[in-house]
Order: structure tokens, then C-alpha cells, then sequence
């Protein structure tokens, strides 16, 4: 009785070291984790909670790297510079920048960011298949490369995240003007879940033929959209060399945005124009896309030559001109259009 005893005893002393070496290689890797992700998640809600209207739960997002915050061969001003421009000289667009959370890819962004008093939030890779170090998302990613297809793909996951945590937003690219403010028509009908960019309007709103862009959209947090991009991002691995833009347009094609039962309209070029096609009202237009662009040199030329146009017509406007706003002409994209091989500018223009 005595020997059994003292076997069973020994057992037990030998699973409690067994365990208490567990917990000890939990403490030091899983602890931390999960110390760090919580600490994160805190975070995330601190930057949305900054920049929600009230209790609405809207906020704007923007994503950037180091390539958007320093200059283009020792160049001023900087892709983030224009895009903050752009809320400056805009009519009614300051008071936009307190909604604002610009997530940054990397530290050189995020020092930036907060040397420029924004509200700022670190994307920290939780994600295994995102854990490629601190470089990975560093840099300028050139259209359609590896690491931009990456960067779009990583965005994907993270702006679900903010939808799962109840809040509406404008996504928006930090290569567009906001000269005129977008909540004055984006969010106001409630029975629509996302309206969304397009390359080329093709004259209908709620057509499925339109072309897509990513790069701006109103989007409603509920479990119709949540699916949406839970679907979306699924089809990451599926689709090698594919951007997420054109996934999107073949879920669409698909007709799963319809299973979903999902309200979409598509936005007018009018309002939300590019470089791809310009609005022809600048009495109405709302941004400016420096889309069809290859590469930064080329949107940050081609953005301070649209800035210099809206100053242009703002001041002729307040000395009597231009009472017939669509007459006024925007510059022709010369530089967008040269930064391309001359064989590849018609394909930009159709799959920017």
C-alpha cells in the first residue's frame, strides 16, 4: 500500500513539473502574445473612438508607408503632404482631419505621422501570414508587383477588423484630394452598405458592370458587409498575381454581393473623379483620384498640378468667373501618362 502510494505520488510530482514547465514556456512566448495583441486591440478602439463623430461611429481611414511620408529624390512636398493639402485648400474639408485615422505600415511612417500631431495607429502583424518583419510593408510598392498585391491583401484583413468593431468609414487612399466634403453624400442613405470608386462610371449607380476602385468607398458595418470581406480576403490565396480589386470584381461577377443581399451603389465620376477620368464639373466635384499613375513621382506631380487648377478656379470664381463651372478644363495628365510604357497607358486607364 505504502509502495503504491509513494509511485502515485511520484507521478503526480512528475505531471506538476511537467506543467509548471509549460506554463513557464507559455509565460514567456504565449503570454506575451497575448499581452501584446490585447494591448493592440486597445489601441485599434482608442484611434476610432479619436476620430468617430460622437456617438455616429464614422471615421475616415488612410493607409501609408515611407514612401508616401518622405520626399521623392530629396523633393518636397510628400505624398502625405498633398493629401493633408488637399483637407486645407478643400471648400468645408478642415475640420475632416479630426475624423482621420491613418493607419501606418511601418515605423518611418508612423514617426511621421505623429510628428505631423495626427491620429495615428500602428498596423502590428498578428497574422501569420503576415509576419515578415518590420520592412516588409516599407517602401514604395510599384503597381501591381508582389509587394503591392501584398500591401492591398493586408489591408483587406485589417479593414474588416474595424467593421467587426461596429464602425462605418470612407476608406481612402492617401493619394486623393478631398476638395469638398463626402459625408455630404456618402452614408446618408442607410439602406445602402457600400458605396464604392470606379475607374469609369458607366452612367448607371447600381450597375455591377462598373469598374471597380478599391482606393475609395463608404462602407456600413454590419454582417452582410463583414461577410463581404471575410469572402474577399478567402480568396487571397486563390488568386496568385490577382490584386484584390479584381478578386472583388469577380465576387461581384459572381453574384456575391446579390447572395448576400447586399445595397451597393457606384459612384459617380462627377463627384469622385481620377486621373483616369476627370469630373466634368468642378463646381461638383468632391476628390481627385491620382489614379493611372505608375509610381509616386508621377501622383505627386500630377497632384500639385490639380491643386494648382482648384486654386486657379477657386480665385477666378471669387473675381466673377466661371459662372458656368463646367466650361473650366483640368490639365491634361501628361505625367501620368508618361510614366507608363506607352503600350501599357490604355490598360491603366481601364484596370487602374
Amino acid at each position: 500500500m505504502r509502495t503504491r502510494l509513494c509511485s502515485n505520488l511520484e507521478v503526480f510530482f512528475l505531471l506538476l513539473a511537467s506543467l509548471l514547465l509549460v506554463l513557464a514556456s507559455w509565460d514567456s512566448s504565449c503570454y506575451r502574445l497575448l499581452i501584446s495583441s490585447e494591448k493592440d486591440a486597445n489601441e485599434l478602439q482608442r484611434a476610432l473612438e479619436r476620430a468617430s463623430a460622437g456617438d455616429e461611429k464614422e471615421v475616415i481611414i488612410t493607409t501609408i508607408n515611407k514612401a508616401y511620408v518622405e520626399p521623392v529624390e530629396d523633393e518636397y512636398p510628400t505624398m502625405l503632404d498633398l493629401f493633408l493639402e488637399g483637407f486645407w485648400v478643400g471648400e468645408g474639408t478642415r475640420h475632416l482631419i479630426d475624423r482621420l485615422m491613418v493607419v501606418t505600415m511601418d515605423e518611418t511612417a508612423h514617426q511621421r505621422c505623429l510628428f505631423q500631431q495626427l491620429n495615428c495607429y500602428r498596423l502590428v502583424d498578428d497574422d501569420d501570414e503576415f509576419k515578415f518583419g518590420d520592412d516588409r510593408f516599407s517602401g514604395e510598392k510599384i503597381y501591381m508587383t508582389e509587394g503591392f498585391i501584398e500591401m492591398m491583401w493586408r489591408r483587406t484583413l485589417f479593414l474588416n477588423r474595424v467593421l467587426k468593431r461596429g464602425f462605418n468609414f470612407i476608406f481612402t487612399d492617401a493619394d486623393i484630394l478631398w476638395l469638398r466634403n463626402p459625408f455630404t453624400m456618402l452614408g446618408k442613405n442607410t439602406s445602402l452598405d457600400l458605396e464604392l470608386s470606379v475607374d469609369k462610371f458607366n452612367g448607371d449607380p447600381y450597375s455591377e458592370e462598373n469598374p471597380v476602385n478599391t482606393g475609395f468607398y463608404f462602407i456600413r458595418s454590419n454582417q452582410k458587409t463583414i461577410k463581404l470581406l471575410e469572402t474577399w480576403y478567402g480568396r487571397r490565396n486563390n488568386s496568385t498575381g490577382m490584386k484584390e480589386q479584381d478578386v472583388l470584381r469577380i465576387i461581384m461577377q459572381e453574384g456575391s454581393m446579390r447572395k448576400l443581399e447586399m445595397n451597393v451603389m457606384f459612384l459617380d465620376h462627377l463627384y469622385f473623379s481620377g486621373f483616369c477620368k476627370d469630373s466634368e464639373d468642378i463646381g461638383s466635384v468632391i476628390t481627385i483620384h491620382a489614379d493611372c499613375c505608375r509610381g509616386i513621382k508621377a501622383k505627386i506631380a500630377e497632384s500639385k498640378l490639380a491643386i494648382k487648377d482648384w486654386k486657379r478656379f477657386r480665385n477666378e470664381q471669387k473675381n466673377g468667373l466661371w459662372e458656368d463651372t463646367k466650361r473650366f478644363r483640368w490639365r491634361n495628365h501628361t505625367i501620368c501618362r508618361n510614366s507608363w510604357p506607352r503600350q501599357k497607358w490604355g490598360a491603366a486607364t481601364a484596370t487602374s
